[in-house]
């Protein structure tokens, strides 16, 4: 992974913590490793929506990513509790727009399947919000 994102290279993200919120542990696993070869921490990977809210309330959070559906869990509550929180967040879905929960329209989207530059251009939106 030796592209370029928006972030720049390796350090992009500095010093921001992003929590992950994803199921599919291969996907989580390239996320976790795309945002720290851009100098983010990762909190996480978490596969539950009770265990990313666990981490939210345990540990400072810059950001986050969350996969829309977690094995047929919504993250709908971790959504509601980053915006209570003003925790900037995009969500990831293989739907499209359609996919993100009813009241989170306009929300940043990462559309899966994914590559490395689309990744770092939705965080790079979501950080500067």
């Amino acid at each position: 992974m030796t592209e370029e994102g928006p972030a720049g290279a390796n350090g992009g993200f500095a010093g921001k913590r992003i929590l992950v919120v994803e199921d599919e542990m291969i996907v989580a696993m390239l996320i976790e490793d795309i945002l720290t070869d851009m100098g983010a921490t990762v909190i996480g990977p978490a596969a539950r929506v009770s265990r990313a809210i666990e981490l939210l309330g345990a540990e400072s959070v810059d950001a986050a990513l969350l996969d829309v559906n977690l094995a047929g869990e919504m993250t709908t509550p971790v959504a509601e509790e980053l915006r209570r929180r003003g925790i900037p967040f995009a969500f990831a879905t293989g739907y499209g727009a359609a996919g993100v929960p009813a009241g989170f329209a306009g929300q940043p989207l990462l559309q899966k399947p994914f590559q490395e530059r689309d990744l770092g251009q939705v965080m790079a939106q979501v950080l500067a919000a």
